[in-house]
């Protein structure tokens, strides 16, 4: 039988509040009285009329409103715990950083004392690009660093690409806070990934110690007194470094006394010194029509003079850190994009500076790998071309590039008795695209041109990467605060080390040496650093050691006219056979 409910029979209002009396249960039995009973309910019920939807209807709010309430404390509960939860897991993670970090938990924008208490000037710059845009950067830097009196932040090399500035021309490139913080993360991306190769390990830079007013520190020591954090910890991703490259790049404004953010750039400021110009004049570069009207261009770029700018007496003057954007330049429509500082005549020292770093050389491991390379493999005069031809601008100019480098062999193949010719060959066109190329025709006439060149893992290159990283030139650089056994304590804790890419500047050294001559893709930097590195005799040593092991047993096999064909081709060639041939004979 089916439970019944027990009915209400009575209710009465006493005390602000109804009374309620419930029948006895009549379940499981069939007696009259229980019935009546029941019935006498029913009929009480009915006294309160319309009055019982009412009360109906006061239950029900009264009902929701409690589970409103109970589900209401719950959603509160809820959040507390999850709020408790995550600032535990922050106070965990993150308690060191922020104990260690060069921000206070007040003010995120106070320098760290340990950079502070040195006393010393610093500044940094932003590299971008490839890598001989980067080497350009650097010699910019050193002669600012020389100009300003300050201590000079060495950056690594950078992945080629990885920070690209724009262009100055067309006034499109970064903001100097913008490309300031990509850097800044690029950088701690190659420590991280144990591809980090600082600039001083590739480029000879010992020639700057007789300047005693030029100081250099390492990035790495720099970034743990900035930053005032164990950089060992940095790849086991203990610390965010976020913050502290915000504040270096300049993203929240200058800091008195700590940091000094340049945000002049290309599209408003050449920078000078002592050229003898009224301070804040136009530049002869400036925006054309089309710019102004379709790009909306409204920069007006001004010669300003570097040292009264950010100088003695300036506000930078008093920053620990100061901090350029791109320090890239190039002269272009009778100007400069950036920096035009050319000639000093009233400060000898920076004059002396200037001529010192026009040309930096590579590091003795380089050049030796460049020098050996000619010795045992090519072993002969030889013709470098250096063919850009996949990158950027140059993709489109094939034909141009080509055609330059026939008019040379074509030069070459009217004095020669000798053949084949040999040509070292650097080109980022893989070997297996040189098919239906004038590379691919050169290779098939074998018996006019023998064609060099090297690849990235040929033992000669990879033995000259692990000699470079094994002297670690960088590493000289860093101070006692974070030296050169906690950087490489650092290293440890992070991937793997890798051998540096060295295969450019290899390949830079050896068209460098090429007696038979250089064709290099207009408008490479690339090329002009080769052109540079001839200029300044790299190999002269070379040369006199060329002449003296080679030069003369061709002599005795293929007399004067082939040495004559094949190295100077100058009235001096034909002196000089003349001697070896007088030395013969009195010899003989």
């Amino acid at each position: 039988m089916a439970h019944l409910k027990r009915p209400i029979i009575e209710a009465r209002w006493q005390n602000d509040t109804w009374h309620w009396r419930s029948a006895p249960s009549c379940s499981g039995f069939d007696i009259p009285s229980c019935r009546e009973a029941q019935n006498g309910g029913r009929e009480a019920m009915n006294v309160f009329g319309s009055n019982r939807s009412k009360i109906k209807q006061w239950y029900a709010k009264k009902s929701n409103s409690q589970f409103r309430f109970s589900r209401f404390s719950l959603s509160v509960l809820a959040l507390l715990f999850s709020f408790l939860f995550l600032l535990y897991l922050f106070s965990s993670s993150s308690s060191s950083f922020i104990s260690s970090t060069a921000f206070s938990t007040y003010d995120s924008r106070q320098c760290n004392s340990r950079i502070l208490d040195l006393g010393e000037r610093f500044l940094f710059y932003a590299p971008h690009s490839g890598f001989n845009n980067q080497l350009s950067e650097f010699k910019n830097a050193i002669l600012m660093a020389g100009i300003l009196n300050r201590t000079l932040v060495i950056p690594p090399i950078l992945d080629h690409h990885a920070v690209a500035l724009g262009s100055c021309p067309k006034f499109r490139v970064l903001d100097p806070g913008e490309i300031r913080f990509s850097v800044w993360e690029h950088m701690f991306e190659l420590l991280r990934d144990g591809r980090y190769v600082s600039m001083a390990d590739i480029v000879d830079i010992s020639s700057l110690a007789s300047y005693t007013s030029i100081k250099a520190i390492d990035f790495r020591t720099f970034a743990y007194l900035w930053c005032g954090v164990d950089l060992e910890s940095v790849c086991s991703n203990e610390f965010n470094l976020k913050q502290c490259g915000r504040l270096l790049a300049g993203l929240d404004g200058n800091v008195d006394k700590c940091l000094h953010a340049v945000d002049e750039d290309c599209r408003t400021t050449v920078w000078t010194y002592q050229n003898g110009e009224v301070d804040g004049v136009l530049d002869l570069f400036q925006p054309n029509e089309q710019l102004k009207k379709k790009k909306k261009v409204t920069y007006v770029r001004r010669r300003r003079d570097v040292y009264r700018t950010l100088g003695p007496d300036s506000e930078a003057e008093s920053a620990t850190v100061l901090a350029f954007g791109s320090l890239f330049t190039a002269p272009y429509k009778s100007s400069e994009l950036y920096i035009d500082i050319h000639e000093v005549r009233g400060d000898q020292r920076i004059s002396s500076l200037m001529k010192n770093i026009e040309h930096l050389p590579f590091v003795p491991e380089i050049l030796s790998a460049g020098k050996e390379y000619i010795d045992k493999i090519i072993k002969a005069p030889f013709l470098c071309a250096q063919l850009r031809l996949l990158d950027g601008q140059f993709k489109n100019h094939w034909k141009a590039t080509f055609l330059a480098l026939k008019q040379k062999l074509d030069s070459i193949l009217q004095n020669a008795n000798e053949q084949p010719i040999h040509i070292f060959v650097m080109t980022d066109l893989p070997e297996s695209n040189w098919t239906g190329s004038y590379l691919g025709d050169l290779v098939s006439d074998s018996n006019r041109f023998k064609l060099f060149f090297l690849k990235e893992h040929d033992e000669l290159v990879v033995r000259a990467s692990e000699k470079v990283m094994a002297v670690g030139h960088g590493l000289r650089l860093a101070s006692s605060a974070f030296g050169p056994g906690r950087i490489r304590d650092m290293k440890k804790k992070c991937a793997a080390e890798k051998l540096p890419d060295i295969l450019l500047y290899i390949e830079e050294t050896v068209c460098s040496c090429a007696s038979l001559g250089f064709i290099g893709t207009a408008g490479s930097t690339i090329a002009e650093s080769i052109e540079l590195m001839s200029k300044y005799g790299l190999c002269s040593g070379f040369l006199l050691w060329w002449i003296e092991h080679t030069v003369i047993n061709y002599k005795a096999a293929f007399g004067c006219k082939y040495m004559y064909s094949f190295m100077f081709k100058t009235y001096f060639t034909q002196l000089f056979c003349t001697m070896l041939l007088q030395m013969d004979s009195l010899g003989d």
